[in-house]
Formats: C-alpha cells, structure tokens, sequence
C-alpha cells in the first residue's frame, strides 16, 4: 500500500492540520523531505513542544502502524530488537530437537525494530522515543540498523525491510547524540510555538473555550516560560490548562483562577514558588495585555 500523495511542502502542512497538529514551515518542511527522500528525522527540542505527538500524526496521515520504542538507560536488544520465548521453547523441545528446530519464528519475540522492519505492507512509523537517554552503545547499534534496515538474527537469518519504515527520532538532549547518527538523519530543533500559533492550537484543541480565554492562556504560559522555570509548560501542558479552565466554567483568568489551577500547567513545587513570588497578579496583568494587543 503506498503513501497519500504529498507532493508539497503546503500539502504536508495541511496534511498535518488535518490531525489537528499546526506545524511551522521549517518543521512542515522537514517531514515533507523525510518522507520524500526517505530519511529518519531526528527531532530535538524542550520537553513538550510536541515531538512525540508529530510522530503520532504521521502515523494517522498515513495510515502507517506507529510502532514506539522508548528508550532509557541499559536498553539492549533483548528489549528493543527481539527476544525468544523461552518457555514456549522448553515445552517444545524435545520436538525441535527431533526435527533440527531447536531455534523456529514461531518462538521469537519481536520488539519493536524488528516490527517496523519486517512490517509488508504500509510502511509503519518507527519512533524512537528520548534517543538521548539510551548509551553509546545502543546508539551504535541503532546506526546500523537505520542505515541497512536489516536485522541479523543468528539462528534465523536476516530479516530486510521491503517496506521501509518512516523514522522518527527524538531527543531533550540530555545529551549530545553522536555526530554518525545525526549525519544519517535531517535535522530539525522543534521551538514552543510563537504566541499566535499556541493561540490557534489552543482554539483547535479546546474548542469550547472562547477566543478571548485562549488567547489569555497562551499569553499567561508565554510569560510562564520567561521566567526560567525548571520545567516550562509545553504545548500538552497549555492544552491541558485551556480544558482545565473550560471545564470549570471559567470564562477569564484572575488571581483565583490561576492559583487553583495552577498544578495543570506547571508541574515542579519550585515552578509554583516561583510564579507566585512573581506575583500571579502580575502574571494576570500580562495575560490580558498580551491577549488584547493582539486582538
């Protein structure tokens, strides 16, 4: 089965609109030549920002399984690649050995850069979730696999992707990711959106919410994040403070308002501390200049 035609950058970014994601020209850019030139993209950028999501989205515009491999400190290939039921094994041993079939498919696990790779049909989406939390060594690792899509299994033979995944990988960059892996990949640092955009994703994700409280909300969680918090709310999180908002009947921000909402968008003690030495009516004031000023 082959892809939606998408023959343009413009279609790429309405395509992407039409799950509801508003991408910017540079990262509409960037998937429209990952999946022209088939090329793994390699996202960085601030937790939140809606790397994860994106992926999320190109799987549903395609129509391709998303498959999520998330990485973490000591992955191997027991439990990204593949591994054997060993049980199963035990049960059906003396029949393997009688028959020379000590190793069969029928007893390995496939983990999820197997599946992508031996997917036959839509070309699934592979994420590889938090690249930067995984060592050097799985990062090798996956650096050959990306560059062959093949997979050797030692009692099976190889396993070679007729149908090539989409790749997605993301970083928070907790640290560097090597330089061979990023010369394999196109390259894109995903930014919070500027002020009118979060204000458009806002009214498309939480539309029962007026204009004039969405366009507060984002203004509130622009100046959140000039304040060199911990952790500045991301996109979820202002997603998740609109409906929040709109599910108490909130039809505008105060000081009360935001205190007792506060834990939907900011998630460290030390955030909260901050904002409110800040001062929230301050925080309230700005929210409504910005919102207005741009009306």
């Amino acid at each position: 089965m082959s892809l939606p035609a998408l023959t343009s950058v413009a279609q790429v970014r309405n395509a992407l609109g039409g799950q509801s994601y508003l991408a910017d020209e540079g990262l509409a850019t960037a998937v429209f030549l990952a999946l022209s030139l088939k090329r793994p993209l390699l996202l960085e950028g601030e937790a939140g920002v809606g790397k994860t999501e994106l992926a999320k989205v190109i799987a549903a515009m395609t129509g391709g399984e998303l498959i999520r491999l998330q990485c973490y400190e000591g992955i191997d290939a027991s439990q990204a690649v593949y591994d054997w039921d060993y049980s199963r094994q035990l049960l059906h041993l003396r029949a393997a050995e009688a028959s020379g079939e000590a190793k069969s498919e029928r007893f390995l696990i496939k983990r999820a850069l197997l599946r992508a790779i031996d997917n036959r049909t839509t070309p699934a989406v592979l994420l590889i979730d938090e690249i930067d939390r995984a060592d050097d060594e799985f990062e090798a690792y996956l650096l050959e696999i990306l560059s062959d899509f093949q997979i050797t299994v030692p009692e099976l033979g190889t396993f070679s992707a007729t149908t090539p995944p989409i790749v997605v990988l993301t970083s928070n960059r907790t640290r560097d990711v090597h330089d061979a892996l990023k010369r394999r990949c196109l390259y894109h640092w995903v930014e919070h959106p500027n002020f009118e955009r979060e204000v458009a994703i806002v009214r498309l994700r939480v539309p029962q919410i007026a204009e004039s409280l969405a366009r507060q909300v984002a203004a509130a969680v622009e100046a959140m994040r000039g304040l060199n918090l911990y952790k500045p709310p991301g996109v979820a999180e202002t997603i998740d403070w609109a409906t929040a908002l709109g599910q108490l009947g909130i039809l505008e921000l105060d000081e009360t308002s935001v205190a007792a909402t506060l834990g939907t968008v900011l998630k460290y003690r030390e955030d909260h501390e901050r904002v409110r030495e800040t001062g929230i009516a301050d925080l309230v004031k700005q929210a409504f200049d910005r919102g207005l000023s741009h009306n």
